[in-house]
């Protein structure tokens, strides 16, 4: 998946500990055979390709991922859109930018995206792109669900506690050896050697989506790195967002879908949401959080 996991497991000796996170390893990598679009053999690849030509056939662990992915594009109003992946890549957060892109080019970048465009047949578990050229992709989901398929893999061989980490997108279950809750460092984005604030987790996801590290400024508007799936305009006004919730897999796609919608409308969501929390930092430095949440 293009990134780093880490896999933290409490057991008897390293050598049970090295077994269990060699079996988490391959729970992993299956997951990207499955969902990776750059892999050409995936079943995503596959639905890519077949974009306004036709259905494919997927199984049922693809299609309910899609179906999920779905509703949080219905829960965020489009904030959250696995069919981003259609995006003209227009924006550049290497340094290279000098000027805006153009209104025309951004509206034509996103001509192809629209979540409502996938087509799911639950009776022939079959997914269609209905039109040429459309893509879908599980970059702001696909590393929380893999740390969520491999914690489940992990308790169901007997692993009473552990940490799966995929590059920010965290899941833990159980305690510390010392039976201390398992901890996360909110990152502070204006020190990245800092922590803002040191949370317990309690068999959760967290995942934090940050713009300190790409971004480009014009006209005095600091633009991020995540691109608003319905304009095509990059995110406003947030350096970082961190949600909490019971599953990575739901706190990855929030935390982009947050970022996206903006402080008052994205906590204003997360509040209506049971068992989700969300810490917000604005590019200022002022802290927004739910209404359930407590940090020191």
């Amino acid at each position: 998946m293009g990134s780093r996991f880490d896999i933290t497991v409490v057991a008897k000796d390293s050598a049970e500990a090295n077994q269990y996170i060699d079996n988490a390893i391959s729970e992993i990598s299956r997951i990207e055979n499955l969902i990776s679009s750059w892999k050409e053999n995936s079943q995503t690849s596959e639905i890519n390709r077949n974009a306004g030509v036709r259905p494919v056939k997927v199984s049922e662990e693809l299609f309910m991922l899609i179906q999920r992915s779905i509703r949080i594009s219905e829960i965020t109003d489009g904030a959250f859109d696995i069919s981003y992946a259609s995006m003209d890549k227009i924006w550049k957060f290497d340094g290279s930018m000098t000027q805006m892109p153009s209104e025309v080019d951004i509206e034509n970048s996103i001509r192809k995206v629209g979540y409502k465009k996938i087509v799911l047949d639950a009776e022939n578990s079959t997914v269609y792109l209905s039109e040429e050229g459309m893509k879908i992709g599980f970059g702001a989901i696909g590393k929380g669900y893999a740390a969520d398929k491999a914690k489940d893999l992990l308790i169901s061989q007997g692993v009473v506690a552990g940490i799966i980490n995929a590059s920010g997108d965290m899941n833990t279950w159980g305690k510390q050896p010392s039976g201390e809750d398992w901890k996360v460092a909110i990152t502070n984005p204006f020190d990245k050697n800092k922590a803002f604030a040191l949370l317990p987790i309690k068999n959760s996801g967290v995942v934090t989506s940050g713009d300190y590290e790409k971004f480009v400024n014009f006209n005095n508007t600091r633009y991020s790195h995540i691109i608003d799936p319905r304009t095509g305009y990059p995110a406003t006004g947030i350096i970082s967002t961190t949600v909490f919730a019971p599953k990575a897999e739901l706190a990855d796609a929030l935390a982009t879908s947050v970022f996206v919608m903006g402080i008052e409308t994205g906590l204003n969501r997360i509040n209506q949401l049971p068992g989700i929390e969300c810490i917000i930092i604005d590019e200022n430095g002022n802290v927004h959080r739910s209404d359930k949440i407590e940090i020191d």
